[in-house]
């Protein structure tokens, strides 16, 4: 279908445009001076309402003719056909609105502007509608790139986390080799969890937040209780869309950079609220500054920004503070729900 009938503010506008046009033809029928202003506007505006979906039809021909991989020669009949036959249809109706209306006599000079301008027009339809294309067609490339570079970082979220995860396993196997194998379970657990994800552009906050608990189970049986959890989640985000697997990064860097560099261990903090529209998400935690380990942005951080900046763009932010020895990240997203 054109895209011209996807809207009907843009139909309207177009129709709008060709009436505009009709008042121009009107004057140009009336230059050989045998046409008043009434029977030249009676004349032109039905034919500049007809015209005006005769030259939607270049949309198709433009589609199945696209200018890169067609011969010259083959744009040049095809479209030199249609416009003499579209042409000619204008020039047939006019003429017949004219015999109906007993001044077809007085028509007949302006004949030769008529088929000049119905070829003019159809012409410059057809180089309208290889632009619009060209736009359609840069809008999906866009998109299809957009969404190669999603799959591509959300292809480096479960790697990373398992290669954090198998290195937590093997320090447990020599010290506490029961936990070792209960973390072991806890990883399946999760990533079962995670396995349909790569295929779903969203999913809800709830689901979201229940994957995060997930995590924290393995990481509880790590930590035991240098490990401490508050939720502060308002019900009014369950039913936000998100990319998946943006709070489990944004979780790991916490434990990671967070509550391991603290010998008894800390508090890792999640707020969560709807604010005009926006879905705010913070996670705060302490770390000791004198800790060996002096990163405080790592993958995580890095791949949850670039997937936020590439699915929302300007509308949604990953920010992070330090203050006090504690380590604050948040995020803000447009709260989109399911239809």
């Amino acid at each position: 279908m054109h895209p011209i009938f996807n809207r009907r503010g843009s139909l309207l506008l177009y129709v709008v445009l060709w009436l505009a046009l009709a008042v121009l033809l009107a004057g140009l029928l009336r230059m050989p001076g045998q046409l008043g202003w009434r029977d030249a506007l009676i004349i032109a505006a039905p034919l500049c309402l007809f015209y005006g979906f005769v030259c939607l039809t270049p949309w198709y021909v433009c589609r199945y003719l696209p200018l890169r991989s067609t011969p010259w020669f083959k744009l040049i009949v095809n479209h030199f056909g249609a416009a003499i036959l579209a042409t000619g249809l204008w020039v047939a109706f006019g003429r017949f609105i004219a015999f109906e209306m007993g001044v077809a006599s007085q028509l007949r000079p302006a004949i030769p502007d008529l088929v000049v301008v119905g070829l003019l027009i159809y012409f410059l339809s057809v180089a309208l509608h290889y632009a619009l294309l060209a736009v359609e067609q840069s809008r999906e490339s866009e998109v299809q790139a957009r969404e190669a570079e999603l799959r591509a970082l959300k292809a480096q979220i479960n790697p990373h986390f398992l290669f954090n995860s198998l290195n937590s396993i093997t320090a447990l196997t020599t010290v506490d080799p029961a936990r070792a194998r209960e973390m072991c379970i806890r990883l399946s657990d999760f990533l079962r969890s995670t396995l349909g994800l790569g295929e779903r552009e969203s999913i809800s906050w709830r689901e979201e937040l229940a994957l995060a608990r997930v995590y924290l189970d393995v990481e509880q049986v790590r930590f035991g209780s240098r490990l401490q959890v508050e939720m502060n989640v308002d019900e009014a985000c369950s039913d936000c869309l998100v990319p998946p697997l943006v709070l489990q990064p944004l979780i790991e860097n916490a434990v990671k950079h967070g509550i391991a560099t603290l010998v008894d261990g800390g508090t890792i903090r999640v707020d969560g609220a709807v604010r005009d529209g926006l879905l705010e998400i913070s996670v705060e935690n302490g770390f000791d500054p004198d800790s060996p380990s002096p990163r405080r942005h790592g993958i995580g951080l890095r791949n949850v920004r670039s997937r936020l900046e590439t699915r929302f763009g300007d509308a949604a932010t990953l920010t992070a503070h330090v203050e006090n020895n504690r380590f604050r990240a948040e995020m803000v997203v447009p709260c989109r729900k399911s239809a």
